[in-house]
């Protein structure tokens, strides 16, 4: 039997491992997220990052809400004032197994709602790299952002405030982006960033041009991320996905398990006003 697993649930860790473990990855996701002039504090039960230079909730949420149910229901009162004092449109809570077990209930009496079920997932299957993938330079960071907008809907001041973020990225010693350009034309056809922080690698976006996907791209993308990643040492490799459908299988063909599970909480910080 595989010890990282509960045995009444293969597709899962045991409840302590799982902690450990994402106690791990979400300290790593929140180094990643404050390069490089972003802020993590805490408030109340929970850890917050806050990144003005980058729009993506990646870099603007709360995790590790750990205490009493009156404690973490007080988190969730002030995350709200935190979040709009920062001038986030949404407050945002990533509840992994470093969160209370009753998360669910207590989110839903103070207003919050579960926008999206996650998956964290380990990496476990080196896959082979084919030479596609290169590190990205200053000249292609336009093309990356404009690849990462249409993917996320970003505005045009969230464009200027992730080209910020991308150059900040690119002179980062703990940053791994690579891109593969599009053989048709001038331009990238797929982009992915990673992140080494003590030993934990992250591969934390893979965005392939949608006329240029099921081509392999995505995959020798995130082979030659994790290759990096672990040429700078990290000793394990974790990523998120959306749980089941296409993302989660991607993943997992990409050499990725499912080892816990996480929700995205949501409260609009508009509803408050």
């Amino acid at each position: 039997m595989d010890p990282l697993h509960d045995p009444d649930d293969e597709a899962l860790l045991d409840p302590r491992q799982a902690r450990d473990l994402a106690g791990l990855v979400e300290t790593a996701r929140l180094a990643s997220a404050v390069v490089r002039y972003g802020l993590r504090t805490e408030v109340g039960a929970a850890t917050v990052v806050l990144n003005q230079d980058n729009p993506l909730p990646a870099a603007n949420h709360a995790c590790a809400l750990w205490g009493t149910l009156a404690e973490v229901a007080g988190t969730l009162l002030q995350l709200e004032q935190v979040f709009a004092e920062a001038g986030r449109s949404e407050a945002v809570v990533f509840a992994s197994p470093t969160t209370v077990a009753e998360i669910e209930g207590i989110a839903d009496d103070a207003g919050w709602r579960a926008v999206e079920e996650l998956v964290a997932l380990l990496h476990r299957t080196r896959q082979d790299v084919r030479g596609w993938a290169r590190p990205a330079e200053d000249r292609d960071l336009p093309g990356i952002v404009d690849l990462i907008a249409d993917d996320a809907g970003l505005s045009d001041e969230g464009e200027r405030r992730l080209l910020r973020n991308l150059g900040h990225r690119i002179d980062e010693p703990r940053s791994v982006l690579r891109v593969v350009d599009d053989q048709d034309a001038d331009r990238i056809a797929g982009f992915a960033q990673g992140f080494v922080e003590r030993g934990v690698g992250l591969v934390e976006q893979v965005v392939v041009r949608p006329g240029r996907r099921r081509r392999g791209i995505g995959g020798e993308l995130v082979a030659d991320v994790v290759d990096e990643l672990r040429e700078r040492g990290a000793l394990l490799v974790a990523a998120h996905s959306e749980e089941g459908g296409t993302a989660e299988r991607f993943a997992e063909a990409c050499g990725f398990e499912v080892v816990y599970g996480v929700t995205a909480y949501a409260r609009r910080i508009d509803d408050l006003l």
